[in-house]
């Protein structure tokens, strides 16, 4: 399927070519979609501290998901890879923003969307606390995968919450270390669902901090 080089990353390889799967900490940096119309599309993001949602976390995700990607306006902060964005846009979301602070895995990023034609998506190359200081704008489904060992978690939490990036009804995927307890969090932050897949934690929530009707879209 299609892959992508960094050194080459406006040009797109040819899809039939057979990539061994992304594994997590090897040196291959090899991301796979795993469903949806860019199923089996593949490409190799810049070396770096990139630690992409293992492929069978972001099917387990998606399947927790069901109906709740089509149309959505998704936000994933933290991008890395992209991964769990492009698996949202390969399944229906409405649109995706992509928060990676790294310049150079954030302009690769970008130069895959424009490989990919994927139009309905842009990259802000940035922090996350200062793209959450900004004027805010509510979002369906959220993705949060902070550096495990950075103790981020809370802070942006807070901020999605009180700054209002949520719509009422938002869905919030959030990974962690599975070595570490999950730290306090909203209590509009209802939990959904919760696994763990070697040294990851994962949780899927609901936000409920709206009042009257569910609007997520």
């Amino acid at each position: 399927m299609l892959a992508l080089v960094f050194r080459d990353v406006r040009r797109p390889q040819p899809t039939h070519a057979t990539l061994a799967t992304h594994a997590r900490g090897t040196s291959s940096r090899q991301l796979r979609i795993v469903g949806g119309r860019l199923r089996g599309r593949r490409w190799r993001f810049p070396a770096g501290d990139v630690r992409p949602t293992p492929d069978r976390v972001r099917e387990t995700l998606f399947n927790w998901l069901q109906h709740d990607v089509t149309g959505r306006r998704s936000l994933d902060l933290y991008a890395g890879s992209g991964a769990l964005g492009l698996e949202a846009l390969s399944r229906g979301a409405a649109a995706v923003v992509f928060v990676e602070q790294q310049p150079r895995t954030a302009s690769a990023l970008r130069a895959l969307l424009r490989d990919w034609q994927l139009e309905d998506a842009r990259v802000e190359q940035t922090d996350v606390a200062r793209f959450l200081a900004g004027p805010p704008q509510p979002f369906g489904l959220v993705f949060l995968d902070p550096p495990y060992a950075a103790g981020l978690l809370v802070a942006t939490a807070a901020a999605l919450s009180s700054r209002g990036w949520l719509a009422d009804g938002a869905r919030i995927y959030v990974e962690r270390s599975r070595r570490e307890p999950l730290p306090p969090l909203p209590e509009s932050w209802h939990e959904l669902r919760a696994g763990h897949a070697g040294e990851v934690g994962y949780h899927l929530f609901e936000y409920r901090g709206g009042k009257g009707r569910i609007d997520a879209r």
